[in-house]
């Protein structure tokens, strides 16, 4: 029997997939669930229109990414740290530092959650971070630590 997975199952397929199966599985836990459709010609046709509006969303997140991608390589965000007279930093920069820069200095609302340091900051100067937007769009930036 063929059905359109709805969601997500484990061994089987993703969401908007045609898939065969036995009969008693479709019948007796995948539609019950809502796991999935049977593969009728009108719910494939319904399926095909929702797959292609997402493809659509996805374009447009991507261009949007893109957009912001290029808007934090442009130039490194400054972040402010009490700075001591050797020029190492009091403390370290955290991630919860670089969104709240990123929000004031870009625009941007970036949740600190995403963003990894990639090594210790301890003093002043430029040092690299990580952005993870998802779906393998992982962007590498530049900060710059300053006195404040």
């Amino acid at each position: 029997m063929q059905v359109i997975l709805i969601k997500d199952v484990d061994n089987l397929g993703s969401a908007h997939e045609m898939v065969e199966v036995r009969p008693g599985y479709a019948r007796n836990y995948l539609i019950p669930q809502k796991y999935a459709i049977e593969a009728s010609g009108s719910n494939a046709k319904v399926m095909e229109e929702r797959r292609k509006q997402l493809q659509k969303k996805e374009d447009k997140l991507m261009a949007e990414v893109a957009n912001v991608t290029a808007v934090l390589k442009a130039s490194p965000v400054k972040v402010g740290a009490k700075i001591g007279i050797s020029g190492k930093i009091f403390g370290s920069v955290t991630s919860i530092q670089i969104a709240r820069a990123i929000r004031e200095q870009k625009g941007y609302e970036i949740d600190r959650r995403r963003i990894t340091i990639l090594d210790d900051v301890k003093e002043a100067g430029l040092h690299k971070a990580g952005i993870d937007f998802g779906k393998d769009n992982n962007v590498e930036i530049e900060f710059e630590v300053v006195g404040e």
